[in-house]
C-alpha cells in the first residue's frame, strides 16, 4: 500500500515539475545558433514579415470599409485570401474588447481580448483599444501561439480603429 501511495506521490511531482518546466519555458527564444538563411528573391519565407502584416493589415481594413462590418468580419473568421497568409491572419475587437474576428484561432471570437497580456503586463484589449483611437497603424508587443509552428512565440501586432472595430495583422518575431 505505502508502495502505491509513493508512486502516486511520484508522479504527482513529475507532473509538476513538467508544468513548471512548461510555464519557464513560454515564450522564451532559444540562444545560439545560426542566423536565419536569406530568402531567395521572389520566394515567400515560412513567416509572414512586418512589412506584410502591415500590407495586409491595410487591406483589411480596405474590405471592411468596402464591403461593411458583418462580411468583412465573415471574411477574416474564415480565413478568405488575402486575409490569411501562412502565420499572417486578421484579428478585430469590439469597443467593449472582444474579439470579432480571429483568423488565426476563430474559436476565440466572442472572448475578452483582456485574458492576453501585453509584453508590459498590461491587458492586450485594452492597449490595442486605447490607442486605436489615432488615425495611424499602431502596434503593440505579446506573446502568442503561432498557428504554423505551434510554439508561443514573440509578436508585434499593427492594428487601427476601422468602423466599430480595431482590426490588426501581426508578425512573429522568434
Amino acid at each position: 500500500m505505502k508502495a502505491l501511495s509513493a508512486t502516486r506521490h511520484f508522479l504527482f511531482l513529475i507532473l509538476v515539475l513538467s508544468a513548471i518546466q512548461f510555464a519557464c519555458s513560454f515564450g522564451t527564444q532559444p540562444s545560439g545558433g545560426a542566423p536565419a538563411a536569406e530568402t531567395p528573391a521572389g520566394t515567400k519565407s515560412a513567416r509572414g514579415t512586418p512589412d506584410e502584416a502591415r500590407a495586409m493589415l491595410k487591406l483589411a481594413v480596405d474590405h471592411y470599409n468596402s464591403v461593411g462590418r458583418d462580411q468583412a468580419l465573415a471574411d477574416f473568421n474564415n480565413g478568405v485570401s488575402p486575409f490569411k497568409d501562412r502565420d499572417l491572419y486578421v484579428v478585430c475587437m469590439d469597443s467593449s474588447q472582444t474579439e470579432t474576428a480571429n483568423g488565426g484561432f476563430p474559436q476565440y471570437v466572442g472572448s475578452s481580448a483582456n485574458l492576453l497580456l501585453d509584453t508590459s503586463g498590461n491587458p492586450l484589449g485594452k492597449t490595442v483599444w486605447a490607442k486605436a483611437s489615432t488615425d495611424s497603424v499602431n502596434s503593440v508587443d505579446y506573446h502568442w501561439v503561432n498557428p504554423v509552428s505551434g510554439e508561443t512565440e514573440p509578436k508585434t501586432l499593427y492594428f487601427e480603429k476601422v468602423g466599430t472595430d480595431a482590426c490588426g495583422v501581426g508578425a512573429y518575431n522568434p
